[in-house]
């Protein structure tokens, strides 16, 4: 059992700081109905490790971490320019997404061929590596998840307001497409980082489902974080015991457990009261007062 704690405690410790950004990054997700925005975002990041086979630079270097890094970004400016008002949308932003995400898939499955170890190569991007991180690997994960969750606490306003009352902040004249751009621009940051570590597939799972978890229960704010992190933290911690028992795969056997306990959580939502939305208008309407004492 011992040996067990010392192998896992580095990559339970490595899911408890992605969850702990993601499980906020999700809410936004959700309220946006953008659902397949980080799984696109993922593929460009992946998309971009993986193009440097075509120069033969090692895919677990830092020039790759730069190469994804830039495909993400390009990603965060398609996604902000294509979003328009609601008024002058005339195709629904989730094509977009779902466009951008099947092309990077192609063009990786694509440049993997080129490779030697392609389909090891296609695979890792899938799954990742979260079993052999180590401390070192997690304290900078750490460090720059901090430095991301830092950029969204001063932001969260305009954020949140962005993300739960869209015709709000047009009303105010915002340039909403320059802060989706910062939004999906930090997105893409904590994505790069993630992707070599958890998968494409854990990482979509880590931003979505304990959100969704959350939204079965609650329109509150601080709850919903709270639920979506706990929530998160049975799935990661049962998923890793699984995986050290059985000898699977670490990633998926994650995500198998995430979608059980997304199961259970429907089966308790039927049983019990459902979220008020007066919630979610006291929110927004003392967030929309904070706005305004800002401004003046």
């Amino acid at each position: 059992m011992s040996d067990m704690i010392q192998f896992m405690l580095p990559p339970f410790a490595a899911c408890m700081v992605l969850v702990g950004l993601f499980a906020y990054l999700g809410i936004h997700v959700i309220a946006r109905e953008v659902i397949f925005v980080d799984l696109s975002l993922a593929q460009m990041a992946a998309l971009g490790s993986t193009s440097t086979v075509l120069f033969g630079i090692d895919h677990e270097s830092s020039i790759a971490y730069m190469f994804s890094l830039v495909f993400t970004t390009i990603g965060a400016l398609i996604f902000s320019v294509s979003r328009t008002t609601r008024t002058k949308r005339r195709v629904p932003q989730e094509a977009i997404i779902g466009i951008v995400f099947v092309v990077a898939s192609a063009a990786s499955i694509l440049i993997a061929e080129r490779s030697a170890h392609g389909h090891e190569l296609v695979e890792e991007i899938l799954v990742g590596g979260l079993l052999w991180i180590d401390w070192p690997g997690v304290l900078r994960l750490l460090l720059v998840y901090l430095a991301v969750g830092v950029f969204h606490w001063f932001l969260r306003r305009r954020f949140l307001l962005i993300s739960l009352r869209e015709d709000l902040a047009e009303r105010r004249g915002w340039h909403i497409s320059w802060w989706d751009f910062l939004f999906y621009a930090s997105f893409g940051v904590a994505i790069t980082l993630a992707v070599p570590i958890a998968g494409v597939l854990l990482v979509f799972t880590f931003l979505v489902v304990p959100a969704v978890i959350a939204f079965l229960f609650t329109r509150k704010p601080a709850l919903l974080v709270t639920i979506s992190w706990s929530a998160a933290a049975i799935a990661c911690a049962a998923g890793l015991v699984l995986s050290y028992q059985l000898d699977l795969p670490t990633g998926p056997i994650i995500v198998c457990v995430f979608g059980m306990v997304l199961l259970g959580a429907g089966m308790v939502s039927r049983v019990v009261p459902p979220p008020s939305q007066e919630d979610t208008a006291v929110w927004e309407t003392r967030l929309e007062a904070q706005m305004d004492r800002q401004k003046g």
